[in-house]
């Protein structure tokens, strides 16, 4: 993980600099399908992922480009945050249309070794629908933590709330998950 976070850093500094579209290029290659684990869970359509997938690199380029006097200290967490932006556009689109939207929205106690137990024990379709019984905010603490492997201080800079923070909604998550499935 410390090689790729300099590889990040290494590409991030080439893009901002010198407006490398090759650096631009790994790090879509670096993120892409990541990004796009993350889009998909929460839309459900690979049709509709794709496109957020795409508009969200699109946006971080014109990002990086338009912010020359701003440092980025993370791609990864500022993509992260366009497209979740992405994702709630979206949304806001789709239900604009008055058509329904399916929107999918280091661990306290035992919360990682319960989700791993967890894992084990029930079909990965069945843990699927019972996190779409969560809140918003839940499914997405679940999904970063869980789905695409984030550390809890990425966690913290896509959502905007602090470590701690991120810890106790993750633990609160999971609790309710527990429940949910245990119904």
């Amino acid at each position: 993980m410390v090689l790729g976070n300099w590889n990040e850093k290494l590409l991030l500094f080439r893009l901002q600099t010198k407006r490398d579209p090759d650096a631009f290029a790994a790090l879509y290659d670096l993120y892409s399908e990541r990004i796009y684990r993350f889009v998909f869970f929460k839309v459900g359509g690979q049709a509709d992922a794709e496109d957020i997938v795409s508009e969200s690199f699109l946006k971080t380029w014109n990002y990086i480009n338009s912010h020359r006097d701003e440092e980025v200290k993370s791609f990864s967490g500022l993509l992260y945050r366009i497209a979740r932006n992405c994702i709630v556009d979206y949304y806001r689109q789709k239900n604009s249309t008055n058509q329904t939207s399916g929107e999918l929205s280091d661990d306290l106690g035992d919360g990682g070794k319960w989700y791993e137990e967890l894992r084990d024990q029930v079909d990965g379709r069945q843990i699927i629908q019972a996190i779409k019984k969560l809140k918003q905010e839940y499914q997405e603490v679940i999904t970063l933590r869980y789905v695409d492997e984030l550390r809890m201080e990425e966690i913290a800079e896509i959502t905007g709330k602090g470590k701690i923070a991120v810890r106790v909604t993750l633990h609160r998550a999971l609790k309710k998950l527990k429940e949910i499935v245990e119904l």
